[in-house]
């Protein structure tokens, strides 16, 4: 009796000589899902922990109930940055005439002005240093970088601004129980860990 041969149980792609272009990220079959281009390399997201994914839920309902009507706050949607480059924050906050129907999969840049990273073990080297540098770069006018701080590992929300004539990010304020600024619109959030616990 002859064994049957083993298949592999996934075929991955074999990358390109000069890489991958954003072209390839929409095209190429059986990607995982949020999959993102970083200086033409697929970037494959590990499963998240639950501090990420409440984050993001305590942020998009926040801004989306103090946003004005000429934006919209969406998550996780790719954003084009170059050829080479469709990062995916975590929080996007785009212009709302970008938010062109609900088949949409990208956004341009120049569509943002928030991109947010909340920071994971896997990523915390893109999230902190590739993605901001890039993100400003491309003009993105506000950055901002979530991650956990103190014994109790509460949010800490770093909000940076876009200086134009350096093309790099400002620190403009660090916040750990209420996230209350007036860029990119008005925004008063309590993001305590009790806050991010209630969105069980």
């Amino acid at each position: 009796m002859t064994a049957e041969p083993v298949k592999a149980a996934h075929q991955w792609p074999v990358p390109p000589q000069d890489g991958y272009t954003v072209d390839d990220l929409f095209t190429l079959p059986g990607l995982p899902p949020h999959t993102e281009l970083i200086d033409g390399s697929l970037v494959f997201v590990s499963p998240q922990r639950r501090f990420h994914a409440r984050m993001i839920d305590l942020l998009v309902t926040g801004l989306s109930r103090s946003a004005p009507s000429d934006v919209e706050v969406e998550r996780e949607m790719t954003v084009i940055l170059d050829r080479r480059n469709g990062p995916e924050p975590d929080v996007l906050v785009v212009r709302a005439e970008a938010a062109t129907d609900l088949e949409q999969t990208r956004f341009q840049a120049n569509d943002l002005l928030l991109a947010v990273e909340v920071v994971s073990p896997d990523s915390e080297a893109r999230d902190r240093d590739s993605k901001p540098q890039k993100y400003a770069a491309a003009g993105i006018p506000n950055f901002w970088l979530v991650e956990v701080a103190g014994s109790d590992r509460h949010p800490v929300v770093r909000v940076y601004e876009l200086d134009s004539l350096s093309k790099s990010y400002k620190l403009t304020g660090i916040h750990h129980d209420r996230l209350k600024i007036s860029v990119p619109f008005t925004i008063d959030l309590d993001i305590t860990l009790d806050a991010l616990k209630r969105r069980a």
